[in-house]
């Protein structure tokens, strides 16, 4: 489990839905080398989001800001 600090929890969250943004994009890419190593690491950090957006809903009420309001 990671501690996701109250000021940081939002920013976290905001920064690796971005990264799952990108690297989607990224893979519509006609020009993209290595697309199986891209999967993966896709895969990985969408893994990652998933568990760091449960984590926040725990702590949403203290940190102030929906989770929905930040995705």
């Amino acid at each position: 489990m990671i501690e996701i600090s109250n000021a940081a929890a939002p920013l976290l969250v905001q920064a690796l839905r971005d990264a799952v943004r990108y690297n989607e994009q990224l893979l519509t890419s006609e020009t993209l080398r290595d697309r199986a190593d891209y999967e993966e690491y896709l895969m990985e950090v969408s893994q990652l989001y998933a568990e760091v957006k449960a984590q926040y809903k725990r702590i949403e009420a203290d940190v102030g800001i929906a989770l929905d309001d930040i995705v």
